[in-house]
Order: structure tokens, then sequence, then C-alpha cells
């Protein structure tokens, strides 16, 4: 009987220092150091329970809940703590990010605006509002949408106008203009069709004025009865929307495998007005985009009957139209993403 009174004195006491030892623990670690001191595998309770096993058997339910008592007296305090420290932890946080709402407010930042989305959806717009839906295409693209239905056969020199990024092992290769939109559009759909296919190209070239990756926006519109006049006009209104009613335009004669005739665009030089400059080569003029009327060609490749439906396209480079409304003199600026840049299109 002296053994487990001695046994529940010495719990009682080890769970009063326990207490102690917890009421002046200095922070979170310092308190678990404690209780693991006190209740852990190897603590001090476990370390006086080993007495139980010389106690008789009538003794030992009596000596467990003496042992439960001081675990749960530790546990109590212990928890207790927790809770005042995690509340302490929280009062100071608040303190810390504690706002001061009569100070003015800070402006928040925004991304700047990139010269090329905002020419790019301003083109949109303006043949969006003469009726061209938008079209899109893979930029991964086979061989036959991107050259051979565009009148490009396999031997074709015209091949060598683009250079071309092919990939290894199979027909694919990223595709040098958004034209094979047009050719999965005319498979997909019955004239009359009027699109627009902007997106990014890729072409193995880079200068101040070309970039390998850059980005166009080509028209297509087919229907009975379309002609040259109907190209020119498109056209006209176009310039009149992007540059302004006061910009000369001509049309050149040019060559592109998938239309016939075919003509290049240019506009009055706007760094010098026409008087010649070394923008412009000293011509007075600058081009613009390629268009022409569809190649009959094209049209039997998709299954559209070339006697009866004509139409046109035309192409031009987003960068291109950004650097002369913008008057930027070099294309790779477009991708640097240097806020100095970036922030005079704010």
């Amino acid at each position: 009987m002296d053994d487990i009174e001695s046994l529940e004195r010495d719990l009682a006491a080890l769970a009063a220092e326990a207490q102690d030892a917890l009421a002046s623990a200095a922070d979170r670690e310092d308190a678990i150091q404690i209780k693991n001191r006190y209740l852990g595998r190897n603590g001090q309770v476990a370390a006086l329970m080993r007495v139980l096993r010389d106690l008789p058997n009538e003794a030992r339910p009596r000596a467990g809940q003496a042992s439960n008592a001081c675990k749960r007296a530790i546990e109590a305090t212990f928890s207790s703590l927790m809770e005042r420290i995690a509340a302490d932890e929280l009062a100071r946080r608040i303190e810390a990010e504690r706002l001061d709402i009569s100070l003015p407010a800070r402006r928040p930042h925004t991304l700047e605006p990139n010269p090329l989305r905002a020419v790019e959806q301003d083109l949109i717009d303006i043949f969006a509002a003469a009726g061209f839906e938008v079209a899109s295409g893979p930029e991964v693209e086979r061989d036959f949408y991107n050259f051979e239905a565009l009148n490009f056969p396999p031997d074709h020199p015209a091949r060598d106008m683009q250079d071309t990024f092919v990939l290894e092992g199979e027909d694919l290769l990223m595709r040098t203009h958004t034209s094979p939109v047009q050719i999965r559009t005319m498979l997909a759909y019955e004239p009359p069709i009027r699109v627009i296919s902007p997106g990014r190209v890729y072409r193995v070239d880079e200068d101040p004025t070309h970039s390998p990756v850059f980005h166009q926006v080509e028209g297509l519109l087919i229907d009975e009865g379309v002609t040259f006049a109907d190209l020119k006009g498109t056209l006209r209104y176009f310039i009149d929307a992007c540059f302004g009613l006061q910009a000369r335009a001509r049309f050149r004669p040019s060559y592109f495998p998938f239309t016939e005739p075919s003509a290049e665009v240019d506009i009055g030089c706007i760094f010098c007005d026409g008087d010649g400059c070394s923008v412009c080569s000293h011509t007075g003029w600058l081009e613009i985009m390629g268009c022409g009327m569809v190649d009959p060609n094209v049209l039997e490749h998709v299954g559209i009957d070339p006697d009866r439906f004509s139409g046109f396209a035309f192409g031009m480079g987003v960068e291109r139209i950004a650097m002369l409304r913008h008057r930027v003199p070099d294309i790779r600026l477009m991708f640097g993403n240097d806020l100095r840049f970036l922030r005079q299109f704010s």
C-alpha cells in the first residue's frame, strides 16, 4: 500500500513540476520540448511508471488511474498554453499587417499593352465591320495545307521564297503563313466564304525588320462574280480605316503561287510624306501587304468549281503594320517585354 501511495505522490508532484515548466515556456518550440520531456516515450512519467511491474496486481488499476490523471493535467496545461501562444501570434501578425486606411491607396500594377496585340485587334475589328469572320487553325501544319493545296508542288521553286522550319520524322512543319487556315475553311464550308485568319507564323529569319516568329492577318473571300475591283475596294476601305483617309495607296503587279493575278500594296511613306527618305529607300512608298485573285488551281484543290466561283485573298504582317503606325525602328522591340518600350503604348 505504501508503494502505490508513494507512486501517486510522485505522479502528482511530477504533474505540478511539468505545469510550472510549461508556465515559463518561452515559445511554441520550448513548450513542445517540455511536454515531450514529461510525456514522451522516454519521458519522466514513463520512467516513473516502470515500477508498475513490481506492484501487486490489485494495486495496478490504482496506479494506472494516477498515471492517467498526471498525463491529463499536463496535457490540459499544454493545450491551454498552445491556445494562448496561437492567440499571441495572431495578435502580433494582425498588428504587423495593420493597414492605415487614412493613407492614399496604392495604384494597382497592370500589364502594359503590347502594340502587336492592340494592332491585331484593330485589324480584326476593321474587317469584322466589313463582314469578315475570324477563322483559326493549327500552328504545326501538314505540307498539304501549307504548300501543296496552295499551288506549291513539291519541286516548285517558289518554296524557296519561304525558309521553313520542318519537323523531323513526319510530314509536319511550322506554318509559314496563315493561308493553311483558308484551305481548311474552304474544305469545311461551301461558298460564299468571307474570313480572316490572324495568328503566329514561323520562318527562318531574324534581323531588325524580320523575326523567326511573327504574326499575320490574312483574308479570303469566295463567291460568285468576285473581281479584282472588289479586292481593290476592300483594301482601300482597310487603308482608310487603318491609316486615315488621306493615305495614298497603289497596287503593283507581283507574283504569289496561290493568286493570279497578284499584287503588292504600297502606301505613301508616313515618315517623309512621300518625299523620299531612308526608310522608304527614297521611293516615297512603303509596302504593307500582298494580295490577288485566288488561283483556279487552289479552288480545284479544295473542291470548289472555279468556273462558277472566284475570290480574292490578301495577307499582311501585324508587326509591319504596328511598326508603321507607331514608327518603331526595330521589330525585335515588339518581343522584348521591355517595360520602357511597352509603357509608351499605355
